[in-house]
């Protein structure tokens, strides 16, 4: 099985697994910590779109960036969720989660080619905010690590969803996949500015 294959079928497996790993064994201790931070990015729309955009985008870029935009996501996210458990304030939380999906469904839909360096600080600049949320919203009867490698995990899987998909359409469907790629991007993209108008 080439890496294509295996890429794919590890984000099909995590999507389709995703539910019920997010429901196993809740209200026990350290993994009722690990559940709630597993479903934390899955319980939101806002999440799940930024999540699987950084994949389509990685995908998109090719290379190196396949792995290291969904790494650097999930490295600042870590921080920003630091920052939420600390209870230190950042502003324009929501404001800047919603306009995440607005950014990265835009350049998605539009194909933009950027340097890895620069793919890498864009979706760093917006995981400073989800990782906020998560981290401020970890419930009191939560342990902290355990809830905090959940939310980690369940961001990585969506991020691999969202890659496996992108190469999938790459190398079967052509030029009529990147289009169908794109189409996801700008509906993300308008979604995104229904969260942030409050419409969605």
């Amino acid at each position: 099985m080439n890496s294509k294959s295996l890429i794919r079928t590890a984000a099909l497996a995590a999507f389709l697994l995703a539910p019920g790993l997010a429901s196993a064994h809740t209200g026990i201790g350290h993994v009722e910590g690990f559940a709630h931070g597993f479903v934390h990015p899955l319980g939101g729309l806002d999440h799940v779109l930024a999540m699987v955009m950084v994949g389509l985008f990685a995908a998109q870029l090719g290379g190196r960036a396949r792995w290291l935009v969904p790494a650097s996501f999930v490295s600042v996210m870590i921080v920003g969720g630091a920052l939420g458990l600390a209870g230190i304030a950042v502003p324009f939380v929501e404001l800047c989660i919603g306009l995440s999906i607005v950014v990265l469904g835009g350049v998605v839909a539009f194909n933009l080619r950027a340097g890895v360096a620069a793919a890498m600080a864009l979706v760093g600049f917006f995981a400073v905010f989800h990782g906020y949320a998560h981290g401020a919203e970890m419930p009191e009867s939560a342990s902290g690590l355990a809830y905090g490698a959940g939310f980690v995990l369940a961001t990585a899987m969506l991020h691999a969803a969202g890659l496996g998909f992108g190469l999938a359409l790459d190398g079967k469907a052509g030029v009529r996949g990147a289009v169908v790629v794109r189409s996801l991007g700008a509906l993300a993209a308008f979604a995104g500015i229904g969260v942030v108008t409050g419409l969605v």
